[in-house]
């Protein structure tokens, strides 16, 4: 088996039983780490149901993400341009951000739109270019990790996403909950190593706060912005008191009751 990293050699692993029927074997990068299974077959199965059962984390994980996003985005982007959450599921997350005054998009080829409907990716011109592409738990989804990420940064020079960094010391597949093997879904696992080799083999930049958020970006910043702050407790309050202030100047007002006027004008059949 090759890396869909590198193209050189993958170790077999281990084999664990997907959907409680197909056996499946796994592969190690033998250069990064990364963690693939054989080719997914059973993808289509495993996507009768865009968000698994098993993903009530869903709403938690939206609202936290929009706080730690939001700020990110006010520190270090131009936060009037506008954004695109890719694979965005319910579009809870565009919601959320829109709420908080980002000029985000949602699209989602497998899940229904429930909460961003009229602020789709079809609803702008086409060859739009966006200030910076989010997506949340979509890399250890990619069967062709390489080609769809290329994708994704066909929309912007900017993509912040998350997914979880492996363990050290994976042998079985009961070592690390986030294989989910009851779901099916997930067929690639990253390691720091495999994820700066995308970035360099790509040809951007790559930070990353060493677990689960990790930013690709043509911009080069000074210091790592997702680093976790590393200083001791009243100094950190301190400059987070700072940062607060200079924050609430640079974020934009909600789009909350101005996106309400619009969709109802929409439902009405009026023109905007």
């Amino acid at each position: 088996m090759l890396s869909k990293i590198t193209g050189n050699e993958a170790t077999y692993l281990f084999t664990a039983k997907i959907l409680g029927k197909y056996d499946v074997k796994y592969y190690r990068c033998n250069e990064t780490g990364f963690i693939q299974t054989e080719e997914p077959h059973w993808l289509p199965e495993a996507y009768s149901s865009a968000i698994t059962q098993l993903d009530i984390g869903l709403p938690y994980r939206n609202y936290t993400l929009a706080n730690r996003v939001s700020k990110i985005l006010a520190e270090n982007f131009n936060a009037q341009k506008t954004y695109l959450d890719y694979a965005g599921g319910y579009g809870l997350f565009t919601r959320l951000m829109r709420d908080k005054g980002f000029n985000f998009y949602h699209t989602d080829k497998y899940c229904q739109n429930i909460f961003a409907n009229y602020f789709e990716l079809q609803d702008l011109k086409d060859n739009t270019n966006f200030e910076l592409v989010t997506t949340f738990e979509v890399f250890e989804h990619l069967a062709n990790p390489l080609e769809e990420i290329k994708q994704m940064l066909e929309f912007s020079d900017s993509l912040l996403f998350s997914t979880e960094l492996q363990p050290k010391n994976i042998s079985t597949v009961d070592d690390w909950a986030y294989f989910s093997t009851e779901t099916g879904q997930h067929v690639s696992f990253y390691t720091n190593d495999a994820l700066a080799y995308i970035a360099d083999k790509l040809g951007y930049n790559f930070y990353s706060d060493g677990s689960f958020l990790h930013l690709f970006t043509k911009n080069k910043f000074g210091y790592n912005l997702l680093a976790p702050a590393k200083e001791g407790f009243l100094l950190r309050k301190a400059k987070k008191y700072i940062r607060k202030k200079e924050n609430a100047a640079k974020m934009p007002d909600g789009l909350l009751m101005r996106d309400w006027q619009y969709i109802k004008d929409k439902l009405n059949g009026k023109s905007n």
